[in-house]
């Protein structure tokens, strides 16, 4: 029988609000900076989906064959020129969905050349590396931590109050930044906690305010493929529950990333 994961986490209740808004089952799912060249795949004969978390899209430049986006700056990031309706040496169709803040993009021919695009939002400009590949059409999220440094709260009924939202991001942020008030005991654990036999988990840190209760573990993997991982499977069974935050939701071998679960004190 294959080993399969232990049921030591269990799915988020359906009715969980993801403040966060990543779409749990979003196939590429990218951590992005400022000015940091990230590689993802496109569909080579469908149309790719591309938004970035928790912000919208302004302005892409790039290489454009042709472009619906009025109004947004789709002309070569060199030249600054704008394009004319039919590009004939563009590489990539584009479309924008104003009102969701995203785009998508179709490549006019297969290559073996990535197609280089620029995407920016009001705050910050993500530079894309995007692989034509064979396969259906996708959806690419980019993740930037700078913007969400306590993503993914997620909340059960009856703890939906604007304060209890704002105690649960006020947590995550300082359990993710090492920087918490007098008011919260933070108590050095460094504990081994059994979870997948293609991951080392361990817990480093527990964080006790009056209403909550935070872990802060590192995640590895130990595996010799890549893991992808989601905020609904770090569910305790017993504990209650009411955020989650992953810094990488893609880990190499090898690779670790940092963990938070915030739980009702009661």
């Amino acid at each position: 029988m294959a080993n399969l994961r232990p049921r030591f986490l269990q799915p988020l209740l359906a009715s969980a609000l993801l403040i966060s808004a990543l779409p749990a089952l979003a196939l590429q799912t990218i951590e992005a900076r400022d000015g940091v060249s990230v590689e993802a795949s496109i569909a080579l004969k469908e149309a790719t989906r591309i938004k970035v978390d928790g912000a919208s899209i302004t302005e892409v430049f790039g290489n454009i064959y042709s472009s619906n986006c009025s109004g947004a700056s789709t002309g070569n990031r060199d030249t600054g020129a704008p394009l004319a309706p039919i590009n004939p040496a563009g590489e990539i169709v584009l479309e924008c969905d104003k009102d969701k803040g995203e785009i998508y993009v179709k490549p006019v021919s297969a290559g073996a050349k990535p197609v280089n695009l620029f995407i920016s939002t009001a705050k910050s400009t993500y530079t894309l590396l995007l692989k034509r590949v064979d396969m259906p059409s996708d959806t690419i999220v980019l993740k930037d931590r700078g913007l969400q440094q306590a993503a993914a709260p997620l909340e059960r009924s009856g703890g939906t109050s604007p304060s209890h939202v704002r105690a649960l991001k006020q947590m995550l942020t300082a359990m993710a930044s090492d920087r918490v008030s007098a008011e919260v005991r933070v108590e050095e654990v460094n504990r081994p906690v059994q979870l997948w036999s293609e991951s080392r988990f361990t817990m480093l840190r527990l964080y006790e305010s009056r209403s909550l209760i935070g872990e802060k573990y590192l995640l590895t993997n130990i595996s010799n493929e890549p893991m992808v991982l989601a905020e609904q499977e770090f569910d305790r069974e017993q504990g209650d529950v009411v955020g989650v935050s992953i810094e990488s939701h893609n880990l190499r071998p090898g690779e670790s990333t940092n963990v938070f679960v915030l739980r009702q004190r009661n």
